[in-house]
């Protein structure tokens, strides 16, 4: 069953979004399982795969969240990452 959940995100050049978890956060766990998922920002609504970053990719993400939103919570950063990439509507 789909569940709405609000999260900071980064958007990328590419038209992906980079978000972070915190250590307990469900939505995450939830992702790592079933990676497909629906996003909405604004106007703009598509389907991602959700794919795990690497600890280099971890960091940028944390960083630019940091940045975009001020002073994160204290368990930003300890739970995955990932970035949620468009797939066509065929992929869909």
């Amino acid at each position: 069953m789909a569940r709405p959940v609000a999260v900071g995100y980064v958007e990328e050049p590419d038209g992906s979004v980079l978000i972070a978890a915190g250590d307990s956060a469900r939505w995450a766990l939830n992702l790592l399982d079933q990676p497909r998922v629906a996003v909405e920002i604004g106007e703009r609504a598509f389907t991602a795969v959700a794919e795990g970053l690497d600890a280099a990719d971890h960091a940028k993400t944390i960083r630019e969240l940091i940045l975009r939103y001020g002073t994160p919570a204290e368990r930003l950063g300890r739970g995955p990452s990932f970035r949620l990439r468009p797939v066509a509507e065929r992929d869909a």
